[in-house]
């Protein structure tokens, strides 16, 4: 299976060449293309811009919800998948704060409402069944990270210990962060870079400019994996179309097998 985490940076006008309507082809081509994602979790999409992924990648369907409302406003944290793969059981929606069922909910240090989407799905070629959680940390608040990562980790240890686990998720935090100690040093779960069987491939770096990367080791971009999974392989894709990367965010990649 191969799973993608890619923050495709909203819908902003004042982006100029690099706005939605210029780029949309080309994320579009990372996802069902070039790298033929199997399970990618998404940060950052407006409902049209899922929409217009949904148009150009039709063997996919997803599931989320906008963080304003738990409907279509504000900015979605979706999971896409291929329909002919996968059989979505259940999913649902959590805010990271202290009231997590209250759409439109903050608390902490957090400058703005973020979500937790998750799945279940049962994969059809070997009928195991799986979760995938997707999610987008606070840019601002270090508590807010650090409790958001902790409310991952509490649902996490809820989920039965014979099921796979794969999040994905723009966790605004490097390495050397306690929000990021919090689900590395969590007993069920791995940052897939360093269980990958063949290494890494591509930059260190999740962040862009648009043209050029952020210095090394800025990578805030994750795939987490439990114990129930090989990881083959690790990659961050630094693909770029006429000199511009698709997004300001690089995808990071990963083929796993199911234990």
């Amino acid at each position: 299976i191969t799973v993608m985490s890619y923050n495709i940076r909203f819908d902003n006008p004042d982006d100029g060449i690099n706005a939605w309507p210029n780029r949309k082809e080309h994320v579009a081509d990372m996802i069902g293309t070039k790298y033929q994602g199997d399970i990618i979790g998404i940060q950052e999409a407006i409902k049209h811009q899922i929409d217009d992924l949904q148009q150009q990648l039709p063997d996919y369907s997803w599931v989320g919800v906008g963080r304003n409302d738990g409907k279509d406003n504000g900015e979605f944290s979706p999971i896409f998948y291929r329909k002919d793969r996968f059989y979505l059981v259940a999913t649902n929606t959590f805010w990271l704060s202290k009231t997590p069922h209250q759409p439109g909910s903050k608390s902490w240090d957090a400058a703005i409402t973020r979500v937790v989407t998750w799945a279940m799905f049962i994969d059809l070629k070997s009928n195991r069944s799986f979760y995938v959680i997707n999610t987008h940390f606070d840019h601002i608040g270090d508590m807010a990270r650090v409790e958001s990562s902790k409310m991952i980790a509490e649902f996490v240890s809820e989920i039965e210990p014979d099921i796979p686990i794969i999040i994905t998720g723009d966790l605004n935090v490097p390495e050397t962060s306690e929000a990021y100690s919090v689900l590395s040093d969590h007993p069920k779960l791995h940052d897939a870079r360093y269980l990958s069987e063949s290494g890494h491939v591509g930059p260190t770096a999740t962040f862009n400019n648009w043209s050029e990367l952020r210095p090394p080791e800025t990578r805030i971009d994750y795939i987490f994996v439990n114990n129930c999974i090989r990881v083959l392989n690790h990659k961050i894709a630094d693909d770029q179309y006429e000199d511009y990367f698709p997004s300001d965010h690089l995808p990071v990649i990963s083929e796993i097998l199911f234990k």
